[in-house]
């Protein structure tokens, strides 16, 4: 018997694991505004979107190797978790909010490494973080959910 799966509300957190916290907490909060809910030596919990603006999306940022064992929390342990190598996340922007990125972009020279349009009419920009992470911003269009 085949049963649907229950209803999700959203992508709650995503993680990128990096070598120096403080320095990829300062290019995220200077590159997209994002709010520091939380930071220790382990890791680093950011807002990604604003206050009243719906979504509720958490972007944590683990120091290499933190996660690589189990995690006390109040009522037990965080399991161990890690990623390697250079990770992708793509954030949503306005439809008319591409020319304001790339100037954005520009003026804290961070570098577009490329430019890509889609059949469904979106157009992303891609960049880096300081440990290489692939960055996308895509205006709407580019799946059929977004």
């Amino acid at each position: 018997m085949t049963y649907a799966a229950p209803n999700i509300t959203g992508l709650l957190e995503t993680s990128l694991y990096v070598a120096d916290i403080g320095l990829s907490q300062a290019f995220y909060a200077r590159i997209f505004g994002f709010e520091t809910f939380f930071h220790d030596h382990r890791m680093c919990a950011m807002g990604v979107t604003r206050s009243g603006s719906g979504g509720g999306q958490v972007l944590l940022l683990f120091r290499i190797g933190a996660t690589d064992h189990p995690a006390p929390a109040a009522d037990g342990f965080i399991p161990p978790h890690h990623g390697s190598g250079n990770l992708h996340l793509c954030f949503a922007i306005a439809k008319n909010g591409l020319a304001e990125w790339e100037a954005h972009l520009t003026a804290e020279a961070v570098t577009v490494e490329a430019r890509l349009h889609w059949p469904r009419g979106s157009t992303s920009l891609y960049f880096r973080d300081p440990d290489g992470h692939s960055l996308e911003v895509a205006t709407p269009g580019l799946w059929p959910n977004y």
